[in-house]
């Protein structure tokens, strides 16, 4: 950059005059929307791109990838934008912001859906719950599709139908060189494979078919809280709760500062408690009783499951990640909860740094598990937790405390590691982290593709496979 703060400037003519038959909002410094255009949702990430380019369909993305080429600029790829390594941005790059590419086509016949890069999971979850139907989601409504997907996609229909990347029927990709490659099981099945999981490695991908399933409209589901003093008995319940759970439940332990929600008592509000999130994704009358053991546990402080629209179960958890707040996460899978792990979880789950900040434990297993470790490239099937210590604060002064904060946790639970962790909470962790959330074997088979669609790595502002062998 040129000076702190500041994008190193580009002449509006030196840019549109390289996008020709660019249809899509391109956005410079100095212009008035540049501050708005630059941000994304992690409010540590605090960069300055030389243009913002809002493509409105695949000819804006090649349009865009021309300049970038002709430029020599570094290039980043935003969807929906909820990505905590802030990869949706650079400085002194070129960023591709997709986000007005957001339409969706439900085939309720053959229960598929085609969906543009820019949809959030709530704009997919209006249109699918039209028809009775769904596909994985995010725990919350206000994800992006797009990248959830191509990173694995946990949520809360997972046991049940797996992951959202094991769902995509196929999809369609412009590659660095601006060519438009169609990827499913018939044509380039290898790369549908790395799509599955390998995120946006291969180059930019502009449609997204998947398989639906009938869910809803109404699904039991909500939570129960607890004081985070009954958090050893609480987490010790999950494990047990969790062990015995039909496919249809999804559980997510979540351990934070109780928020000033109508259905938590006031003398507990900004307190900590421990809460079981769950979502039954069947019959509503056998998600009561699958979850009544759950309610009947311990001395809770509130009980909020009740049977409602999926869609509004998928974005009750929204109004806790409004975009904006400074945030440092740190993830892990886990091989277990045993008693030594429920001990430490039970010590954070009293001592937050902040008021803001969460963490974590989701069951896995069901429909993930019964996929084989080889079929996508999405990594460590068999883990039966995943560990994400969600830290925000409001002040970026007080950086240094909350990310050592959040070290701490992940360095107290790291002996009950399964090995890797999930790539789309992983923060800007380096090469070796992401080696670890593939393992070798995938690592090499992505590094193949890599070379093949994108040896020059113009798609690096990602969890990146890098295209040299090692």
């Amino acid at each position: 950059m040129s000076e702190v703060g500041e994008a190193t400037p580009l002449e509006p003519s030196t840019v549109e005059g390289r996008l020709e038959g660019f249809r899509g909002r391109t956005v410079l410094p100095g212009d008035p929307e540049y501050e708005q255009a630059r941000k994304v949702w992690n409010g540590s990430i605090d960069r300055y791109p030389a243009a913002v380019l809002r493509c409105t369909g695949v000819a804006d993305v090649i349009a865009g990838l021309r300049l970038v080429r002709e430029l020599e600029l570094p290039v980043a790829v935003r969807g929906g934008g909820h990505n905590v390594a802030g990869f949706g941005t650079c400085d002194d790059g070129v960023v591709l912001d997709l986000s007005p590419m957001n339409s969706v086509r439900v085939d309720p016949h053959n229960r598929t859906a085609r969906v543009e890069p820019g949809l959030v999971w709530g704009e997919l979850d209006r249109e699918t719950q039209a028809f009775g139907l769904a596909v994985t989601g995010g725990v919350m409504s206000t994800t992006g599709v797009a990248g959830f997907t191509l990173g694995g996609g946990i949520g809360w229909l997972q046991r049940r139908f797996g992951l959202a990347c094991d769902n995509l029927r196929s999809a369609d990709l412009v590659t660095a060189e601006g060519e438009l490659v169609h990827a499913s099981e018939r044509d380039e099945p290898e790369l549908l494979w790395g799509l599955r999981g390998g995120g946006g490695n291969f180059g930019i991908v502009t449609a997204l078919d998947f398989d639906l399933h009938p869910v809803g409209p109404q699904v039991f589901s909500g939570l129960v809280a607890w004081p985070a003093d009954q958090a050893p008995e609480v987490l010790a319940f999950f494990r047990e709760f969790t062990a015995q759970a039909p496919d249809e439940l999804t559980t997510i332990a979540i351990c934070r500062t109780a928020p000033p929600a109508p259905f938590l008592p006031e003398w507990i509000h900004g307190a900590p408690i421990v809460a079981l999130a769950c979502c039954y994704a069947g019959p509503v009358e056998a998600g009561e009783a699958a979850c009544a053991p759950l309610r009947a546990f311990g001395s809770p402080v509130a009980d909020a499951m009740a049977p409602r629209p999926y869609t509004a179960f998928n974005a009750m958890f929204d109004g806790s990640w409004a975009p904006g707040f400074q945030n440092y996460w740190k993830a892990e899978f886990l091989t277990d909860l045993p008693g030594p792990c429920v001990d430490v979880l039970s010590h954070y789950a009293a001592n937050h740094s902040s008021p803001l900040s969460d963490f974590k434990v989701a069951h896995l297993g069901g429909a993930i598990a019964r996929i084989g470790e080889d079929e996508t490239a999405y990594g460590h099937r068999d883990a039966p937790f995943v560990l994400n210590i969600n830290t925000r604060w409001s002040d970026p002064n007080e950086t240094e405390r909350h990310v050592e904060h959040t070290r701490r946790i992940w360095e107290a639970a790291s002996p009950f590691s399964h090995g890797g962790a999930y790539v789309n909470f992983l923060g800007d962790e380096g090469h070796e982290r992401v080696r670890d959330a593939y393992g070798p074997d995938k690592f090499r088979r992505l590094q193949d593709l890599k070379r093949a669609y994108d040896p020059s790595n113009a798609f690096r502002l990602n969890q990146n496979v890098v295209p040299e062998a090692n």
